[in-house]
């Protein structure tokens, strides 16, 4: 289920992001004077800049983005920007030197508008000769506004949509039309597909929730062509691909390059104090006390299921003796195989900490849906209903289902239900503080200890 393609945007779009942070504080160093180089001024600039980009959706670009809408987006970031950074002099000296500060706007306007203007238009270029960067898609449906998707497609190969099909229902074969939805669906998993796209005015509500649990379940995008209600629905987004209104199934606030980069500085700094502060003298006392106990590794690793679907090894303090089922057998309570210490790192989760190396590494976050092992992920796949939408984001350590009374053994198909439910709330309304109240119950449980704990 790895997607490969279209991907490159999660590297390049936090590189463009540290770039253009770096230019503006460069640049003070540079152009203004002495007198502007301390601290304070540094951060006023930084966060300035962060909150105008959030406001204006400075960062919001995409490959469907009109060329005229970045130039438009990039001439109001630095008209607020121009206005506060004076604003700042006025307040905070008496002489404010009007042409030094006209100069640092100016050069910070020419140099980030230039860079992202020409990654916009380098990208579209890399897609068109190339043929990279592109997601495979498919569209259902007849009606008019469809028939205008397919052709923004086929004539804009620089976007980087590649139309693997497009799919007519016939409306008078009604009896038929079952059995072309799973040939459809057939189509989208053989071909790899990225994006569906369905015409709302083609399909019953029945089929459309077909459609909404077939793309939860298997890892795609999907995407509605709205008919003239424009319909819309809780949770949903609304797109233009050039004059075309496309709505997204949900909208997921990890998708924004200003969250993945606020999440992802966030979990660095945390692991870093974490593995600094904690794990440099705990793991060599934990060592010790595993060893003594048991033959084996300090550490345990598994396979486990992270974003997109793909694997990674998840690592943990050995808590169990050495076992030939540690990968196919969920532990439960009173369980043989976990020795005296494991049981005790177990009660107060110090077993998990060596995941801050899953974190520092990327293949983790500190906060997300609980990853399971790969014999669990395939079972609840094929059991539990929108079960792989976990997969959106990145897995984490602690998540909003375990500090709600879902953590550790799946005991019956309530306890991975409700836990399912739980992280698409999170994952459907994630913000900084809503990581905070986790990690801050996540600490207060293990202190006080739960009943699931072992």
């Amino acid at each position: 289920m790895k997607n490969s393609t279209g991907r490159y945007s999660s590297y390049l779009r936090p590189f463009t992001y540290l770039f253009d942070l770096l230019v503006i504080n460069i640049l003070i160093r540079i152009i203004l004077p002495i007198d502007y180089h301390f601290i304070y001024f540094h951060l006023f600039i930084v966060a300035i800049w962060i909150i105008g980009a959030l406001n204006i959706g400075f960062y919001e670009v995409y490959r469907f983005t009109k060329g005229l809408s970045v130039i438009e987006k990039t001439i109001k970031q630095f008209a607020l920007f121009g206005i506060l950074c004076y604003s700042f002099s006025g307040f905070y000296f008496k002489n404010v030197d009007s042409f030094r500060i006209a100069n640092y706007v100016l050069f910070c306007f020419l140099i980030i508008s230039a860079f992202k203007i020409s990654v916009f238009y380098l990208l579209k270029k890399y897609r068109l000769v190339f043929g990279g960067n592109f997601r495979k898609v498919v569209v259902i449906g007849s009606d008019k506004k469809t028939a205008q998707l397919i052709n923004f497609f086929e004539d804009n190969p620089d976007y980087g949509y590649r139309l693997i099909a497009d799919f007519k229902l016939d409306e008078d074969k009604k009896e038929k039309i079952a059995t072309a939805l799973q040939f459809i669906k057939n189509a989208v998993k053989e071909n790899h597909v990225d994006e569906i796209y369905c015409a709302i005015s083609d399909l019953t509500e029945k089929q459309l929730n077909e459609f909404i649990d077939f793309a939860d379940n298997n890892l795609k995008s999907l995407k509605f062509i709205p008919d003239d209600k424009d319909f819309l629905l809780k949770n949903m987004k609304l797109d233009y691909y050039g004059y075309i209104p496309i709505v997204s199934l949900r909208e997921i606030p990890l998708d924004d390059v200003l969250n993945q980069f606020l999440k992802r500085t966030f979990d660095i700094i945390f692991s870093l104090i974490v593995i600094v502060g904690v794990l440099s003298w705990l793991i060599p006392i934990m060592a010790f006390f595993i060893k003594l106990e048991s033959k084996g590794s300090v550490f345990f690793k598994q396979k486990r299921n992270g974003l997109n679907y793909n694997e990674f090894f998840c690592y943990k303090f050995r808590s169990m003796n050495v076992n030939a089922v540690a990968d196919l057998k969920q532990v439960s309570k009173n369980d043989p195989r976990i020795t005296k210490t494991g049981a005790f790192i177990r009660k107060t989760s110090i077993d998990e900490l060596p995941q801050f190396f899953n974190v520092l590494l990327g293949d983790m976050s500190v906060v997300g849906p609980r990853p399971h092992m790969i014999s669990e992920t395939e079972r609840f796949a094929a059991k539990v209903d929108k079960f792989m939408v976990r997969h959106f984001i990145k897995p984490g350590i602690t998540g909003l289902a375990q500090t709600n009374g879902y953590r550790g053994e799946v005991e019956n198909e309530r306890d991975i239900v409700n836990r399912v439910k739980f992280d698409i709330f999170y994952i459907e309304n994630w913000s900084i503080l809503l990581d905070l109240k986790i990690i801050f119950f996540t600490v207060f449980n293990a202190f006080k200890g739960e009943d699931k704990a072992y």
